[in-house]
């Protein structure tokens, strides 16, 4: 059923996972970190977290080898029968839906504080979301396409820029090491593994790819390398505003462009450019989540009708965009999201993995 729809490279599924990960959670990552953590250890949790969701990662592509060629609303009917499946997969429609309705009110928020002041947020989000819809629309491979070349911009510039931070880095702040031994690092793993929601989408994209035996190559390449960006962000935003000067700060990372000029340069300031590659970035995984959804529902509901899932859900995303009041209440959302996903995406791979061997359903690993 899917080989109609245009296989993906073992590369391209990296790009798709490093796009979907580097979304809204890379603003406010230092931050919510250094709350749990409350030591300037917030990067060893970042380290941590990696090294736990590629585990879980490829716990997830192991299940999905199972099942050549199919999604995961395809397989779990196969493991669990028809109303666990359906309910299983409605949970995970509808997880993927709030997820791009978050990412967009977040994008809404920083453009309209920074560049685009005094217009509402309903305006913003909607132009967003046709814009959206018109990639969308053209299928995955055109989707992979844009993202080939949204990511190297994205990764380049954006390390560059947080790189030319170092004259405000000062090495003391991330000292002592260990200070208060292990259990601050442990506190920091909880909001950390939540910035790391995105290897999921490998729950629909194993099924496109050419070489599905390489899914757990892709799954490991795309954790490291938002892992490696995560770190480089943390390290330097901690380092240069100090672990008390990000508490009070909504958006640190931005804070930290924001905070130094290089005279001389074309560019004096550097956030404006900081943020039109963000929303790149932003873009990106608003487009793949509502992508996601949309298969869902199809694969679920087995109809071959895509264009009017896919317009069809756009009213009920921007109604979810538009529900929370102000930038608190969209952050709570982002908060209650990595919960769901950690139960989503955390135990029920195992269970359906443990599932499919017990009831040997599935064949052998491709």
């Amino acid at each position: 059923m899917n080989g109609s729809q245009g296989k993906i490279s073992t590369t391209q599924a990296v790009v798709i996972i490093v796009n979907y990960m580097l979304g809204a959670g890379i603003l406010t990552l230092p931050r919510t970190t250094g709350d749990a953590v409350g030591t300037p250890d917030v990067w060893i949790s970042i380290i941590l977290s990696g090294l736990i969701i590629t585990g879980v990662g490829l716990i997830m592509v192991t299940l999905c080898r199972r099942f050549p060629e199919k999604t995961v609303f395809e397989f779990t009917r196969e493991i669990t029968g028809t109303w666990v499946a359906y309910i299983l997969g409605l949970a995970i429609i509808l997880y993927f839906m709030v997820i791009a309705a978050f990412e967009i009110r977040v994008m809404a928020e920083v453009t309209g504080m920074y560049l685009l002041e005094r217009t509402p947020n309903w305006a913003i989000v909607m132009v967003f979301m046709w814009i959206g819809i018109y990639l969308i629309t053209g299928g995955l491979a055109v989707i992979v396409r844009v993202f080939e070349i949204i990511l190297p911009l994205t990764l380049i510039i954006f390390v560059i820029e947080i790189l030319l931070g170092n004259q405000l880095f000062q090495i003391n702040n991330l000292r002592p090491v260990l200070g208060e031994g292990i259990m601050p690092v442990l506190k920091g793993l909880k909001p950390s593994l939540l910035s790391y929601t995105g290897y999921e989408v490998m729950f629909i994209m194993t099924a496109y790819m050419k070489n599905p035996k390489k899914s757990n190559k892709a799954m490991i390449w795309g954790i490291f390398v938002s892992t490696i960006v995560y770190l480089i962000t943390v390290v330097m935003v901690v380092g240069s505003l100090s672990l008390d000067g990000i508490k009070t700060r909504t958006w640190p990372t931005l804070d930290l462009v924001r905070s130094f000029e290089i005279q001389g340069l074309i560019f004096e300031r550097f956030e404006s450019l900081l943020l039109v590659i963000w929303i790149m970035q932003i873009f990106s995984t608003f487009t793949i989540t509502h992508y996601c959804a949309s298969v869902g529902i199809r694969d679920l509901f087995r109809t071959k009708k895509m264009q009017i899932i896919i317009y069809s859900l756009v009213p009920f995303i921007y109604i979810a965009a538009l529900m929370p009041k102000n930038v608190y209440e969209t952050f709570a959302l982002g908060d209650m999201l990595g919960n769901v996903s950690v139960l989503l995406f955390g135990l029920m791979p195992l269970l359906l993995l443990l599932l499919s061997l017990i009831r040997k359903k599935g064949g052998r690993y491709v």
